[in-house]
């Protein structure tokens, strides 16, 4: 972008950090934001597939997998060293996986990957996100939450029985109790935050699981899934939104707010404060 329309883009001269960036929504937003004139930093599992995104739109990539904490903390590391400001935190990396797995930081694998890891890379960009005006912290959640359940004393579900969408509901649950919560210490000086459902996608996403990957491909998913760029399109509007305090706290229904389509306990306030303290601990962060 040259010329006056550089000058006149809505996210000139804003930086955008997205994880699971190197496909479908992640990669589709950082396409929509840097044709809105951001600095791009994709952060992806993938190198080659992260760094072909990153070339094709003239931005960062960075690598890390989120089933290791300590690559959280080193893409951290790597964002605050080129970043001076970040304007907006897209946390969109996700996943689902067909059988219970214990990561090396000991947390069940859909649990650290979909929001534990997410937890850990806000609490470590939080200061830089502070001190950068109108910033904001971007969460894609899931419509799934509603049959989530968050029980403190099995994070892990060593307990319960392993069944993937009931882990990945509980992942999607969590994250939008640590956007209400996030939003709540916002008082006391941070970034606005907000999550929201992007609609069903047609992506690689489920590619690991036998009746969503046998979804793709069929001919009622053209009528039903989404495309990625249309999944992106929430990300984006909440990206470029003048205001980001009017959605403070808020889970959307791609566009619109949908507090019905939140479970009962993402309502909690009281377990979204345990639910913060309990991660802290998990990852090493203050409370």
């Amino acid at each position: 972008m040259t010329g006056s329309a550089a000058s006149t883009a809505p996210l000139d001269g804003r930086t955008v950090v997205i994880t699971g960036a190197s496909d479908g929504i992640g990669a589709a937003a950082a396409r929509q934001v840097a044709g809105l004139g951001a600095r791009v930093i994709v952060v992806g599992r993938s190198a080659q597939k992260t760094a072909a995104v990153a070339e094709s739109i003239g931005a960062t990539a960075l690598t890390g997998d989120f089933a290791r904490l300590e690559d959280v903390r080193r893409v951290a590391d790597q964002i605050l060293a080129l970043c001076p400001r970040i304007d907006v935190l897209a946390n969109n990396a996700g996943a689902m996986f067909p059988h219970r797995v214990v990561t090396a930081d000991g947390n069940e694998m859909t649990f650290q990957v979909n929001y534990l890891a997410s937890f850990l890379l806000t609490g470590l960009l939080r200061p830089r996100l502070a001190a950068t005006p109108g910033s904001r912290v971007l969460v894609t959640s899931s419509m799934i939450n509603v049959a989530g359940r968050i029980d403190l004393g099995d994070l892990n579900r060593a307990r319960r029985p392993y069944r993937q969408f009931a882990a990945y509901a509980d992942s999607k649950l969590a994250s939008i109790l640590f956007v209400r919560e996030l939003a709540r210490r916002a008082a006391d000086g941070g970034p606005a935050a907000a999550a929201f459902h992007p609609g069903f996608v047609a992506s690689q996403f489920g590619r690991d699981t036998w009746y969503l990957s046998r979804l793709n491909g069929r001919w009622w998913n053209r009528y039903v899934a989404r495309t990625p760029e249309h999944g992106a399109e929430p990300l984006t509007a909440l990206a470029v939104r003048p205001d980001p305090h009017t959605m403070n706290g808020a889970y959307l229904h791609r566009f619109s707010r949908r507090e019905r389509l939140v479970a009962a306990q993402g309502r909690d306030a009281q377990l979204g404060r345990r639910l913060w303290e309990r991660s802290a601990e998990l990852t090493g962060l203050p409370r």
